[in-house]
């Protein structure tokens, strides 16, 4: 059997873009840092969203039905630790300015790209729920003054900001 801990020190090698999830609705808004999001499928456009079942914050986002991703830039790192801490919701909110699109859920202002999502599926897997999610709307801020902005990453337990790249990869 794989050690829990040989699992997690391998992990923090895959680099992942931070993110701030949010939602609101009659459970209230809330909002936590996550790294565990990708993309599922362009056609609809769709997310995953993985999110501990043991957490606080669960109930709420399974209530709601309704979630952003807010793909955070290197100036964030300051906002991802706040919605990584214990804070309450709204002093969370408070450290940033916001916005919505469709469904309600908080679109940070300033954000790299906002997805603006439904839940459509709950998958349970182990500790974890994964959210199945339909993008309705997105936003994006990856320029500033014509220039890009750099991303924020998680890699090695640890912040990193991304810059471009000194050659595009064609990747897709």
């Amino acid at each position: 059997m794989l050690a829990e801990q040989e699992f997690k020190n391998a992990m923090s090698l895959l680099s992942s873009a931070v993110t701030v999830v949010t939602t609101a609705g009659e459970s209230g808004r809330y909002g936590f840092t996550a790294s565990a999001v990708c993309s599922l499928s362009a056609s609809p456009p769709t997310l995953l969203v993985c999110m501990n079942k043991g957490s606080y914050l669960h109930s709420f986002f399974v209530a709601n039905r309704v979630l952003s991703v807010n793909l955070l830039a290197a100036e964030h790192q300051a906002l991802s630790e706040v919605f990584a801490s214990k804070l309450g919701s709204d002093e969370r909110f408070a450290r940033a300015q916001w916005t919505q699109l469709v469904t309600g859920a908080p679109i940070l202002k300033d954000a790299l790209a906002s997805f603006d999502c439904q839940i459509e599926e709950i998958q349970q897997v182990a500790t974890h729920d994964i959210f199945i999610c339909r993008i309705l709307a997105l936003q994006t801020n990856a320029r500033a003054e014509g220039q890009p902005r750099s991303g924020l990453a998680y890699f090695a337990r640890g912040y990193h900001a991304l810059g471009q790249a000194s050659a595009a990869l064609d990747l897709v």
